[in-house]
Parts: C-alpha cells; structure tokens; sequence
C-alpha cells in the first residue's frame, strides 16, 4: 500500500472509508472505537516510593546499611542510629529533586488543537480535537492549530508552520497534487501534520493519522525509547564507590583479626568489641556523605546557573554539561533569530548590502515601497502579523527610517492579485502621485519573462540571483508599471520594469559566533543539525565558524547509505547536517557517543526531542521551545541564547572541579584515619579511636568542609583545557597521589600526636594518647580544607580567603571540637580525657597546624616540578 501523500484522493477515499463530505455520526463512532482517542500516550510514571527505595541501590549505602544491622545487634543502637539517619536524609533529598525535575509525557497534548472545525453529517461542527478520528474532514483557515496528520482535499494559496516537526523556519506552501516519488517528510506538500498551524490562506484536509500513530505520536514513541544514560560522574561514582568500598572491608576485616589476636581472651565480648570497632571505622572511611555532599554541591551549581538564564532539570547533568566534547546544535531558533530579515538588496546592478541602504537614492527608494506596498503583512503595537517573508520587507522599511502605514495611507492600494503558489507572484495596484501604478513581486525566474528587460540585463540578473543564493538567501524580484484601469487581472502581469532583488535569511544570534569560537578554544566540537536546505544551512554555519570547508556539510540523505558502525567514522569531519530526520538526529547523536564523545543536544522543536533524550545532555530552548522539547531535555535555556550553553559548560567544569576538591578532602582525610588505626594495631598499641570518635569525625568535621570546597568560586581557566576523556575516572594518578601524600601527612601527624600522648611522662595513657589522636585528626582535616583549595599553595595568597563557606566551616569545625576538649560535661560521652596537661593541649593544635604547612611545602614542590616539565 502506498504512502498517503502518494495516493490518488479516490484510492484515498475508498481506504478511509471517507468521502468529501466527511463522516456521519455512526461512521466516525466506529472509527473511534477502531482508532481510538486523538491523544498522546503518556509514558508511565514511577511511584514516589518505588523512587525512594531506588536511592538505596547504591553499593555504598547498602555496605553501610548491613554496618547499621551488625551495629543493632551488638546492642550499639548510637551507631545504628547515626548510619540509618544519614543515608535516610540523602534518599528524601535525592526523591524531592526526582519528583521536582521528571515530568512526563503529558505536555505533548498542549501541541494539538483543544478544538477543530470538522465536518459530520455533511455539517460543520466545532469537536474537542480528542474526538477527531480516521476518515474526518477537517476545515482550516489562518490561525488555526492542525489536530492531526492528514491529506489535503482543499487548497486555496494555504502555508503552514511546520518549524516544531521539520526545523524549517519558512512557512509551507502547500498544494492537492499527488506526488509521486518518495520524498522526505518536509517536501510532502499535500499533507498537514499535527502541531503545525496555518499562517496563510485556508483549505481541508482528511484525517489519515491520529494519536500515537501521527509524525508527532511517532516522536513522542521515540523519546520514551530513546536510552536515559548516566552522567560521566555518576558513572565514575558507582564504580569508585564499589572499589572503595570492597577496600576497606578488607581493612577493616584485617583490623578485626588482629583486634581479636592482641585480645587478652577470645570471648563473646572480645569478638563484640572488635566487631564494633572494625564497624565504627567502616563508617568513618566509607565516605556515605559523598553522595548527598555531591548533590548540595550540583544543587547550588542549579541555582547559580538558574540566575545565569540556564535551568537544570537533571541535578546530576550539571556535571555531564561540564565533560561535554560534541554539542550537536538545531539551527532553526538556537544559533539563529528565527526571523527572517534583509540582508541584502539589488538595484542599478549593485548587490548592496542592507545596512548600507540609502533611502534618499530615488530607486533604492522605489524598491522599498513596492515592498511595503506590495505586501499584506502588518506591525501592531510592536507585533508582527503576517508571512515572516513580507514581515522582514516591513521591518527593513522601518529599519531604513520610512514609515510602513504612512507609506500605504499615500499610496492607497485600489486593486490586487494575492499570492498563487502556482503563479509564485503576487500584485497590487497602487495610487501613486496621481498615477495608478502596478506593483509585482515574487521569484525571478517566474517575473524574468514579464520584464521588459534585455537578454544581457537578464542573464546579470540570474547570476546575481545564484550569487545570493549560494550565500543561503532567500531571493524576491520585484517589478512594476503603470497602469490605467480599475482592477488588475493575471493577464495584467506582463510587460513589466524591473526595480531590484531583495534577499533574505534567518540571520545568526549576535552572539553565536562568539560561543562557536569559545566552544572550539574549549575543546567542543560544535556541530550544526537542521532540517533546512544544505545551501542555507551551510552559509550560516560557514557565517558563524562551525563550517570551516565545503566537504564538511551532508544532507541527511547522505547517512541512509551507512550502517550505524560505518556511521561512527562518517560523522568525525561533519559538521552541518541538512534536511535531516528525527531518527537521523539521534543515530548522529549515537555515533558520537560510540566515539567516546560527551555529546549535548540543543534544539527547541518536536523533532528535536528524541536525539535530547538520547544526548547525555539534552538543551531546549525556553521561549520558543515545545513542551516536548523542553520534557525530553535536561537543561532549558530561558533566553534561547547559545551563548548561554558556553556559560552552563564552564559552570559545569567547575562546578566538577569543586566536587573532586571535596572528594579529595574526605579519601585523605579517611586515609589518615586508617593509617592511623593500622598503625597502631601492627604495632599492638591501643587502638587510636573510640567508635563515637570517627562518627563525630564522619558526621561534623567531614560534612561541613567538604560541602565548603564544592561551593569554591569558579575560576575562567578551565575553559583554556580540552574536556577530560569521557571515561576517565575521578582516580587518576595524579588525583590519587595528592590523597595519598595529603593522608600520608595527617597521618603522620596523628599518629605523632597518639605517641606523645601514650608516652608522654611514661604514662601509657591509652586515654590521653586516643584523646590527641582524635582531637589531632579533627583539626588537621579542618586545616586541610585550605590545603584542598588549589593545587598551589594557597598559605599566602588572596584564595585562602576567597570562600566564605569555608571560612565558616572551619569555625564552626573548630569551635566544636575545642567544645569536645574544654567543656568536662562533654568528656564522658566523647571519651576526653579528663584534666589532659597543657604541653599536650598545646602540641594537638602544633601537630594539626604543622601538617597543613608540610602539605603546603608539598604542594610548592610539586608545582614547580611541573613548571620545570
């Protein structure tokens, strides 16, 4: 069976079991019992509580859930307690912004028509567009919305919209003819299609599609298939917390065997003690606050963003949009105004450009009246009614300093021929001085044989028609004559003097050549994915620097002839994508991926919704994206400006580089706190730490500092470096010997303090000796918040104290552990020793203090080692 758009009207006809009278009454009910409702199927939502239960699938939280069993049943219910309470708050918070940010599939019904005017029963009747089925007719004149795909059966000079499916930013002119070959769905003249709308004249359709099964159901399908995939930190994540996690189980096994061999007697209560311990310091090195102080930190980074005109939707994008390498860009809307605009005129044989017109030149003059004059679009308090081709013409008269209304009140329009897509013209008769004059305008190949012009005149008239073309702009001719009779007829539009070409095109944003630029300094491929003409296309990617040479542009045609592996090497040295589908959208988007590539997705039409939700970071547009689009996308752009995208990628590679920072703050001060315990069980010392120890170390002197350094002030340098490798893991060598010689030090420094402690006067005072290591290990990490700042010293520079957040989390750190130490009432339940000497007070605050200069001496070394390199 052939396509619809290929049928005659009678075969058509005879399928639907229509006529052109419409439906009846009965028929349409049996078509809606075999088709169903005009609507969208919604994609099922999770239930709140099956989302809360998923937060706790996480490798880290179930470790630490089996901690908080055990920890019941030794009767430890403090320890329990602490654990449950903890990872309870991350899973609220990581449910609330789930709920917050997903949203379903329902939006797609606001694109079709809440009404139709339909004829049933051989009557126009006014249906809820749910109610439209198979077979109906539907009835449409300029303004309406188009409530589902269907086939024209009526056509009088009718355009449509079609923007939000095809990605063409000029109007359709549509016509009845069947076609006969295949063609791709933009070219498909003689069918609507649902969530366009009609910009010009009228015409009726028959109803071949609705719901799902309509171009926009399709798409809708599309988003629910499309994968969801995780961002590069949520992956690194997963992997590192699992590894981690298995690490120090085995630490912490090692350290309950030897607690059990240095035991005096292996009993119930020994076993218990030991067990309790080996718990308490899995609590304090598994980091289980790294994931919610992951998501304060992307959460504030949402806010900032927010104020900066882009809003997340998808917390953990925040950081995906920082690692992106490919930004596959719509061009309709996103890197150009959609709106046509003049960029050029001819007159007198001279290509002039539009900025440098002179109204004064009397035939520069004449051209632009006859494009006011000869045209139907108006300017009312500040809107623009009409064909975004004659709206253009308007707003250049205005923009040359004429007015358009005092122009047609001078020159009164007495007779007109409106526009025929089969006679591509259009004219009007105007009063002019007291002369009646005819103005004509539409394509030049049409007007060339109406003029009065030579053969050489014609011949330089072509070339300079192919000479804008080819510059991807939309050429109208206009010409004129006098003329002495009272209404003008098609015959009229001959012998004709031509007055000059006027040339169009959606220009550039202002700003997208300076993203472009910003994004190749970053690293960022941009890549330009348009359902336009490649001519077009091309000459605005070419305008804007993402079109560098001609072989570099394809027409979506072209990836037909590619298996999906043969397409992964095809798209490395493309970079315009015309008269592109929906499916080819993603497999670009797809190919990339397979590359190794981050790739972001901007667009704000239904065609751009499913490549959105395949990208790993979709971008919609918020003022002239679909709610499809805006759905399907994980970050929106309130000003539709590109150059915002170069502002959300620098947030997001600081606001990763703050997350390692506090990364790197909580594995090295742990790491510190294992030496420490491995230590002293290798050496058959008491064990540094009391259980209510490491959780108050877990719980207050972690938390705070870590959150601190993920709100760091961003820095403009990250922009100057290439995007880190799509599966490059948090742990590289580098990273990690910055925890290892970080630990290493605050190691050294509680242990040194443990030992002088036990020793000191000879005592083998267990409790001072576990008392300074704690008290030690508290404040060399609160020092080591600075130290995390910068991979330079940061001692005696201006960004020690460039961070307020840190600043107070340090006191606050500081002020309540020297509460630990000073206040009597609080030595029992903190296990303090009571009445600890002066000099051993005194060297806790040295050992803390000495271990963050060592860092900073560290840190100078390596810094100038590199610069040497």
């Amino acid at each position: 069976m052939q396509e619809h758009y290929r049928q005659d009207l009678e075969e058509l006809y005879q399928e639907l079991g229509t006529c052109p009278e419409g439906l009846s009454s009965d028929a349409a009910a049996k078509c809606q019992e075999k088709y169903g409702k005009n609507a969208i199927a919604e994609g099922k939502k999770k239930p709140t509580l099956l989302i809360f239960l998923e937060q706790f699938k996480d490798f880290l939280v179930i470790i630490l859930i089996i901690a908080a069993l055990i920890s019941a049943f030794t009767g430890d219910l403090e320890s329990f307690l602490v654990i449950i309470a903890v990872i309870t708050m991350n899973a609220i918070l990581g449910t609330v912004q789930t709920v917050k940010a997903e949203k379903s599939l329902s939006n797609l019904k606001k694109l079709s028509s809440p009404t139709a005017k339909v004829l049933r029963d051989g009557q126009t009747a006014i249906l809820p567009a749910e109610e439209i089925t198979v077979g109906d007719v539907v009835l449409l004149e300029a303004g309406d919305q188009i409530p589902a795909d269907g086939r024209l059966i009526d056509c009088a000079s009718l355009q449509t919209n079609e923007s939000a499916l095809t990605g063409e930013s000029t109007n359709v002119e549509k016509s009845m003819d069947a076609i006969s070959q295949e063609v791709p769905l933009a070219d498909r003249k003689n069918m609507v299609y649902s969530g366009g709308f009609v910009t010009y004249g009228r015409g009726a359709f028959v109803v071949t599609e609705i719901g799902m099964q309509t171009e926009v159901g399709k798409i809708a399908s599309l988003i629910q298939n499309a994968e969801a995939r995780k961002t590069p930190l949520q992956k690194t994540l997963d992997q590192f917390g699992k590894r981690l996690s298995m690490a120090i189980l085995i630490i912490c096994a090692l350290v309950f065997v030897l607690s059990l061999v240095q035991s005096d007697a292996v009993n119930f209560d020994s076993v218990m003690s030991s067990l309790m311990f080996a718990i308490a310091l899995a609590v304090a090195a598994i980091p289980e606050a790294l994931s919610s102080i992951v998501t304060i930190v992307l959460s504030f980074g949402t806010q900032k963003m927010s104020r900066e005109n882009a809003i997340m939707r998808k917390l953990q994008a925040v950081e995906g949009l920082g690692s992106v390498s490919v930004i596959c860009s719509d061009k309709t809307g996103t890197l150009t105004q959609n709106k046509m605009t003049v960029r050029k005129i001819v007159v007198q044989d001279h290509i002039i450009a539009a900025d440098d017109v002179s109204p004064e030149n009397p035939e520069e003059q004449e051209l632009i009246l006859a494009s006011v004059l000869c045209n139907d679009a108006t300017y009312q308090d500040g809107t623009e009614i009409g064909d975004p081709t004659e709206t253009a013409l308007v707003r250049f008269a205005q923009t040359c300093g004429l007015s358009d209304a005092q122009m047609r009140e001078s020159h009164a329009r007495i007779s007109e021929i409106p526009f025929d897509s089969d006679r591509k013209l259009m004219s009007t008769l105007n009063e002019c001085d007291g002369v009646r004059k005819m103005y004509t305008k539409g394509a030049t190949d049409v007007l060339l044989d109406r003029m009065t012009c030579s053969e050489a005149e014609k011949q330089e008239i072509v070339e300079q028609v192919e000479e804008l073309s080819e510059q991807g702009l939309r050429v109208l001719c206009f010409a004129a004559k006098e003329f002495s009779g009272e209404a003008l007829d098609i015959s009229d539009e001959n012998d004709l003097t031509y007055l000059g070409l006027i040339a169009e095109m959606d220009p550039p944003r202002e700003e997208s050549k300076q993203a472009v630029a910003e994004c190749r300094s970053a690293g960022i491929k941009p890549v330009m994915i348009t359902g336009d003409h490649i001519v077009t296309a091309s000459a605005i990617a070419k305008e804007i620097g993402i079109l560098e040479k001609p072989e570099e542009a394809v027409e979506g045609a072209a990836l037909d002839a590619y298996t999906d592996e043969q397409l992964v090497n095809f798209v490395a040295d493309k970079s315009v994508y015309a008269r592109v589908t929906p499916e080819h959208k993603i497999r670009i988007v797809r190919a990339w991926q397979t590359r190794g590539n981050i790739v972001a997705m901007t667009g704000d039409g239904v065609n751009d919704a499913p490549a959105l939700k395949q990208a790993d970071v979709g971008v919609a547009m918020g003022i002239t994206g679909t709610e499809v689009s805006k759905d399907a996308a994980a970050m929106i752009l309130t000003d539709d400006n590109f150059a915002t995208i170069v502002k959300a990628v620098k947030n997001g590679r600081n606001i990763y580089e703050n997350i390692k920072k506090a990364i790197l703050f909580l594995l090295s001060g742990n790491l510190a706190g294992i030496i420490a315990v491995l230590f002293c069980s290798l050496a058959g010392l008491p064990v540094p730490f009391a259980p209510i120890h490491l959780l108050f170390i877990n719980l207050l002197t972690d938390s705070l500092p870590a959150i601190a350094l993920g709100l760091e002030p961003h820095s403009d340098d990250v922009m100057k470096r290439k995007p880190r490798p799509a599966g490059e893991s948090i742990l590289t060598k580098n990273f990690l010997a910055k925890v290892g010689y970080s630990g290493a030090i605050i190691s050294l420094a509680t242990i040194g303090a443990f030992l002088l402690g036990y020793f000191y006067q000879g005592a083998h005072n267990a409790s001072a000796a576990m008392t300074m290591a704690f008290a030690t290990l508290c404040m060399s990490r609160l020092f080591h918040g600075f130290s995390c700042k910068s991979d330079k010293p940061v001692i005696f520079s201006k960004r020690l104290w460039n961070n307020k957040f840190a600043i107070l989390a340090f006191v606050a750190g500081m002020v309540l552990i020297n509460a630990v130490l000073w206040i009597p009432a609080l030595h029992g339940l903190f296990q303090i020793e009571n009445n600890l000497a002066g000099v051993l007070i005194g060297a806790i605050y040295g050992f803390s203090f000495g271990s963050m200069i060592l860092i900073q001496i560290v840190k100078a070394i390596v810094a100038a080692v590199k610069k040497t390199k």
